[in-house]
């Protein structure tokens, strides 16, 4: 599988997302650094949930946007692709307004699975909103495709 068509995936996933729902929710690819890859969500009432607070899946989705963006760049040579097998997250807070940012670290990055761990928190004073893990399941091209 081609990961990304430039030498900036950061730039190019981010033109490529902003017509699909993590342009819709604001979700921006900030860096990557090693095995740490950032990612960022400014919060507003979009976000919400009916309660008035942040939605969980405002949440979840700046997570899983930014595990799977980095699962992507750590396929292994010749697989076609992957998809989420289970994800799981725990909430410690909110944020009504302003910017949430999301770690995302690999745990294990098999020929068959990959394991990632997120945080989202509160950049402005590195309160932790909600941790994040989710497994990746890597797909491997059908006898006689060609890989992508």
């Amino acid at each position: 599988m081609q990961r990304y068509e430039t030498d900036d995936p950061v730039s190019e996933f981010n033109a490529k997302a902003a017509a699909c729902l993590p342009g819709a929710l604001g979700i921006e690819m900030l860096s990557i650094d090693g095995d740490r890859f950032e990612s960022r969500m400014t919060v507003g009432p979009g976000h919400h949930a009916p309660n008035g607070f942040l939605h969980a899946a405002s949440i979840v989705a700046l997570a899983d946007t930014t595990c799977g963006f980095a699962a992507r760049l750590k396929l292994p040579e010749g697989a076609s692709g992957f998809t989420t097998v289970e994800l799981k997250s725990n909430h410690m807070g909110t944020l009504l307004e302003g910017e949430l940012r999301c770690t995302a670290t690999p745990v294990h990055t098999g020929r068959s699975t990959q394991v990632w761990d997120a945080r989202v928190f509160d950049p402005a004073g590195d309160r932790t909103v909600a941790v994040f893990r989710c497994t990746q399941m890597v797909l491997w091209p059908k006898p006689g495709q060609p890989a992508s």
